[in-house]
Order: structure tokens, then sequence, then C-alpha cells
């Protein structure tokens, strides 16, 4: 049964990873339909939790999220099959488009495909955006979040590992303030 489970785990992020192009945040609402509405092994709490902590943590969010939702799967041995599972399909891909890089590059067929594939990986990102929206937290504590986090990153190209560090000491400092407001 186990070895069922960790096929099933290598097997749906395999698929993700060889289908999905435009990178993690266009895997995250696969991820999210093969990991809650189709397999059930993750909530969509869980979802918004995983990708905030991928996000957060070192490496491609892609195989950050497929490490954790292997991990709520089917434990160690579930996160190693989904993450083998999610990189393996780009590997040998670039891996084979390595070798005739120069003439595939050239040819006008592929140049129309991936203006194609990069509308539709803008579809997937938006999607992505609007799911996170309708189950995140509300009020003017995360608008401002949201707000200065855009800015920050988008209009003064600031770092987004600091713009993490100062989303996590806003949401402490904020979530003390709103505490000590409900006691008094």
């Amino acid at each position: 049964m186990k070895l069922k489970k960790l096929l099933q785990v290598f097997w749906t992020f395999f698929k993700i990873g060889a289908f999905t192009f435009g990178g993690g945040y266009a895997m995250i609402p696969l991820i999210q339909n093969e990991a809650v509405e189709k397999r059930h092994w993750v909530t969509d709490d869980d979802i918004l939790e995983i990708v905030a902590i991928a996000e957060s943590t070192p490496g491609p969010i892609a195989i950050n999220s497929a490490t954790f939702v292997g991990y709520r799967a089917a434990g160690v041995l579930g996160s190693v099959c989904g993450t083998l599972g999610v990189v393996l399909p780009s590997f040998v891909i670039i891996l084979a488009l390595s070798f005739v890089l120069q003439e595939f590059q050239a040819l006008r067929a592929v140049q129309y495909a991936f203006f194609g594939i990069r509308a539709g990986v803008l579809a997937l990102l938006i999607k992505a955006l609007w799911t996170m929206y309708k189950k995140s937290p509300k009020g003017w504590p995360a608008y401002v979040v949201m707000g200065l986090s855009f800015l920050l990153t988008a209009v003064f190209s600031i770092n987004v590992i600091f713009v993490i560090i100062g989303c996590a000491i806003f949401g402490l400092v904020t979530s003390r303030i709103l505490k000590k407001g409900e006691v008094a």
C-alpha cells in the first residue's frame, strides 16, 4: 500500500512537472487541483500554508511545494518522490534541448508556440493569484502588506527576501497590537 501511494505522489508531480510551463507559480493551480481536489492529500488551507512556506524557503517554489505535499501525503519518502517527480521532466527536457538548442531556437514555429505558451502561463499565474487572494485573510493589515510588497518588489526592485522578512515582522507586530486591542 505504501509503495502505491509513493508511486501516486511521484506520478502526480511528474505530470505536473512535464506539462506546466512558466515555473512554480504556474504549477500552483495544478498542485492545488491534484493534491486537494482529486487526491485529498491536503486541504485548501494547507496549500496556502505550503505556498507561503515554499516562497520563503530557499529553492524553487514548485520543488518546495512538491516536497511539502509529498511529505504530507506519504512522509519522508513521499517528499523524495514528489521532489523527483516534479524535477525529472524538466531535467530530461533541458538535457535533450541542450544538444539542439541553436537549431531549435531559430524555428519560427517554436517561436510562435512559445508566444502562445507565455500567454497561457500568464493566465495560470492570474488564476493562482485569484485563488490565493480568495483564501487569504482580508482586512487592512493584509491589504497594507499586499500593497507595500508589490511596490517594494515591482517598483523599487527590493530583494524579495527582505520583503518577506519585513512582512513577517509586520505580521508579528500587527497581531500583537491587535491582540492587545481585543483585551482592552
